[in-house]
């Protein structure tokens, strides 16, 4: 990667970090409490830390488990950003949800983050007994950069056959990071992701250009979708990202994977944490009833 592109990156990590990972007031849902505890899961790129959301204390144990992958453009590393959706998923599901602070650009490119993704994934599906969840009820979903992680997690248990998740939740992801971010349209003049934004992202996160179509990167590019987890498909109207995601979830319902895709009208990029409120809660209301029925059933 070049100076530039790092420069660039480090600027948004430290000029608009804690505004792009700010949520809605009324999206914090401060009537659900939090139970949370840390914890460290060795991965091959290193000691990963995550936070562990425990359900209410009336529901049975051990309780099937999500992993969560906050976004960013795969340069802001705040998962208390997805505080709320990980409060209410595991109020509302009945399940753990393990909040996973993976590593992010410049300072640790592309593969770095997919590896952290998939070891901390791999490790709860092997580690429930000795923290009171069943690993073998398992489910993963990111929003934006973490819903592209959630993807290639997926996709690399398949090729290794080693755990099965039950559901994969893909909201508002980048699955095309090949193609220059001008081709990609939204219906409103101002839409939240800029060209020039999408550009430093993809520019911190992947050092080899030789890197851009390959299917960890972007998942919307590969054609061997079969056997890959069902699927829930969260796009929003405005979002520049809406037209790869709506594309993904008909790819994956053609290759045989189980979908429920939902686009959702008059909202843009991120709307889950930065309103409008009542699509916010929707969406996030929808993830957790989605969750509930494939990790219960």
């Amino acid at each position: 990667m070049s100076f530039r592109p790092r420069i660039q990156a480090r600027g948004v990590q430290l000029l608009l970090g804690r505004m792009m990972s700010r949520v809605h007031k009324d999206l914090r849902f401060t009537d659900i409490p939090k139970r949370t505890e840390s914890i460290r899961v060795e991965t091959g790129s290193g000691l990963v830390t995550c936070t562990v959301y425990r359900p209410s204390a009336a529901a049975a144990a051990p309780a099937p488990v999500y992993v969560n992958f906050h976004g960013g453009g795969f340069v802001i590393t705040r998962p208390q950003q997805d505080d709320h959706i990980c409060r209410y998923i595991a109020a509302t599901a009945d399940c753990v949800v393990i909040n996973v602070d993976y590593a992010v650009a410049p300072q640790r490119p592309y593969p770095v983050p997919v590896t952290q993704a998939y070891d901390v994934t791999a490790w709860v599906a092997e580690n429930g007994t000795g923290n009171n969840w069943d690993g073998s009820r398992l489910a993963v979903g990111g929003h934006s950069a973490g819903a592209n992680l959630t993807a290639a997690v997926c996709r690399t248990a398949r090729d290794r056959g080693t755990f099965t998740p039950r559901l994969q939740i893909i909201d508002s992801a980048p699955l095309d990071q090949l193609a220059d971010p001008a081709t990609k349209q939204s219906p409103i003049v101002k839409p939240l992701l800029t060209p020039q934004l999408m550009r430093v992202f993809t520019a911190a996160y992947v050092s080899d250009p030789a890197d851009l179509a390959h299917p960890l990167v972007s998942p919307g590019l590969a054609d061997d979708l079969a056997g890959l987890p069902p699927a829930l498909v969260i796009t929003a109207e405005n979002d520049r990202l809406r037209d790869e995601g709506d594309a993904y979830a008909k790819a994956l319902e053609a290759a045989g994977v189980p979908v429920t895709h939902r686009c959702f009208e008059g909202v843009d990029h991120y709307f889950t944490h930065t309103g409008p409120v009542p699509a916010g809660k929707e969406a996030i209301d929808l993830m957790a009833t989605t969750l509930r029925t494939a990790l219960t059933t």
